[in-house]
């Protein structure tokens, strides 16, 4: 992309954000920075230009950023979190993340990771500031005022430590030299709850919107790849140039690899000297990469990511939105799947689509994920189902691993409310299932509440609404409660903010009056409405709905095959509820609370009830 044309798109988004959102502003930067990066040494230094705009009404006195490197190093917060959690068993299992384990204090000073400031100024004025191992500090001599602008000018230099969590380098499995995520001093996010110096314990990230340029130097025989559209391709080749251009790659050791990312609030690469790069050209404004390291048994399965992300897109579109960047790349590196924009690190190809899809709740919609994670990795893993159910036409798959692991931890006892910040679950146990699997039923869940057809249009007008601004679980529900017509708070305030489970069974049948009469329990403290299906001995189904009081309205009929009577609404401080039919009581077959099963009901044994008469 032209230089000006990108900058003129930048202060168009910067101030068309400012100004759209008059009760959310969002702080705007633009990186520059030029690294040097000495393999053999696995260090590098680093220059960096931060242009940081601030769009909030606040006056500023300090400002933070992420030094992510500095956790690798022994006794640090993250290896001590580890080791702690470690000593902790689910089963004879212990509960630390098998990736980090106690790996980290066993680092030597060759393999550690750091990120040291060797200066830092603002609008060309020395800054004084404090290192909180992960987190630095910078007491600014003049405060940045509301609706102003200034400049950071900072020289570093880091070194990349062994591959544990996320970034490193020598991947043990993937052998894969240099991932390269969470590797720059990066501002931390202020919006309207203040700062988010997170520190990097374990998860997860947090960033603002803005645009990179970023040259890397490095050793002329490293193919990279990552976040952002490669500039210079015909300079440097490797499957990046024009087809049919002739490659001019200036002499020297290094190569200069300059990358240009607009509107990311992060920015990736991996670089390894065997890496096979593919591409694919979708349509005149797409083109998918990918780089991986070839063997004589991955090499199909990796190249097959290409071809299914074709196959797949346009229902992803369809049913998530847009994919607004102009490239998306799969690359081989990280120590399982990790997401960043525009890019993927991925230690095996199994979870391309997982990643994938993370471009879409974490890439593009940006929910600070330390406070809602479960918005992020549930929502994903949701979409992540739906998508491959799509591809295998299958579509009992979709759910069904997402609701048992939820069912799971409720019953470790070691479940903590979704609303739990990510790094202060218990248990990694807890966080995973809750984050993932509780997050995912929570979707599929408003879908039984909502009707499907009412939640996909929810989906599609979340993602319009509030890509590239920060959503949290408010803006979500009213953006549901918009949509549906429903009051839809209480559904936040027992699945989010709350451990109560759903638990509904058929209590007893009788005839009263000429007519059958059915009385249903509920067992659980999590109210929610009913889908109750009668069957019959001639083959004729009724579905009686009960809303629930709490949501001032009712979902639309899903099957109109089927007869439906709808009832007054369920008063969630009630316990019992009758509805009744106008066959005889020895016609009815079966019996059954919620038959789709998309309700979380954790004990479905008492739901259904065969008549054998």
């Amino acid at each position: 992309m032209n230089k000006n044309v990108l900058l003129v798109l930048s202060t168009l988004f910067v101030f068309s954000t400012s100004f759209s959102q008059s009760d959310r502003w969002q702080q705007r930067v633009k990186y520059t920075m030029n690294i040097d990066m000495n393999v053999i040494a696995n260090q590098f230094s680093g220059k960096q230009k931060l242009e940081y705009w601030n769009n909030s009404p606040d006056t500023l006195y300090r400002v933070f950023y992420h030094l992510y490197f500095n956790a690798f190093q022994p006794n640090s917060m993250m290896d001590m979190r580890s080791r702690e959690l470690g000593k902790n068993l689910n089963g004879n299992r212990k509960d630390w993340d098998a990736r980090v384990k106690d790996r980290i204090q066993n680092l030597k000073p060759d393999e550690i990771g750091y990120q040291k400031i060797l200066s830092l100024k603002m609008n060309g004025r020395i800054q004084q500031y404090w290192l909180h191992e992960t987190i630095l500090e910078v007491q600014l001599d003049r405060p940045i005022l509301p609706k102003s602008k200034v400049v950071f000018d900072m020289e570093f230099e880091a070194q990349v430590p062994l591959q544990i969590r996320r970034s490193g380098r020598d991947n043990p499995s993937t052998k894969v030299r240099y991932s390269m995520s969470q590797w720059y001093p990066k501002l931390c996010e202020y919006d309207y709850e203040g700062w988010h110096p997170t520190p990097y314990i374990a998860r997860e990230f947090y960033g603002i919107w803005g645009d990179y340029d970023i040259k890397i130097s490095i050793d002329r025989n490293y193919i990279l790849g990552g976040t952002g559209y490669l500039q210079n391709a015909n300079q440097i080749g490797y499957g990046y140039e024009t087809p049919g251009t002739k490659i001019n790659q200036p002499v020297g050791e290094k190569l200069t690899w300059h990358f240009v990312a607009p509107n990311v609030h992060d920015f990736m690469w991996a670089a390894d000297p065997g890496f096979k790069h593919l591409t694919k050209k979708i349509n005149d404004t797409l083109s998918l990469h990918l780089l991986y390291k070839p063997n004589a048994n991955n090499a199909q399965e990796w190249e097959s990511i290409l071809d299914k992300a074709v196959i797949v897109l346009p229902f992803i579109e369809k049913t998530f939105g847009a994919y607004t960047y102009r490239q998306y790349s799969f690359i081989h590196g990280g120590d399982g799947g990790m997401e960043y924009p525009m890019a993927t690190l991925l230690a095996s190809p199994g979870a391309w689509l997982h990643e994938w899809m993370h471009n879409w709740y974490q890439g593009i919609l940006g929910t600070n994920e330390s406070l809602y994670g479960w918005m992020d990795e549930g929502f994903t893993s949701y979409a992540e189902d739906r998508v491959t159910a799509w591809l295998e036409n299958n579509p009992q798959f979709a759910y069904e691993g997402n609701y048992s692991g939820y069912f799971n931890l409720t019953k470790s006892g070691k479940e903590e409310p979704l609303s739990t910040h990510a790094d202060h679950f218990n248990s990694n146990y807890a966080y995973g299932l809750a984050s993932y699997s509780k997050g995912a039923v929570f979707l599929e869940q408003l879908g039984y509440i909502l009707g499907a057809s009412v939640r996909d249009k929810l989906l599609l007008e979340y993602y319009r609404q509030w890509r590239f601004k920060h959503p949290n679980v408010n803006d979500f529900i009213r953006v549901a409660e918009k949509v549906s017509s429903m009051k839809l708070d209480w559904y936040k305030e027992y699945w989010v903010n709350s451990t109560k489970t759903i638990d509904y069974s058929i209590d007893s049948l009788w005839e009263e009056g000429g007519k059958t009469k059915i009385r249903i329990k509920r067992n659980g403290a999590m109210p929610m409405p009913i889908d109750f299906q009668l069957s019959f001995k001639d083959g004729s189904k009724e579905l009686h709905y009960i809303p629930m009081y709490l949501m001032f309205g009712e979902k639309p009929a899903e099957n109109n095959s089927i007869p439906r009577i709808v009832y007054e609404s369920w008063k969630w401080t009630h316990p019992i509820y009758i509805i009744e039919t106008q066959k005889k009581l020895t016609d009815i077959q079966f019996a059954e609370i919620d038959p789709s099963q998309r309700m979380a009901d954790v004990e479905r044994k008492n739901n259904k009830l065969e008549l054998k008469w």
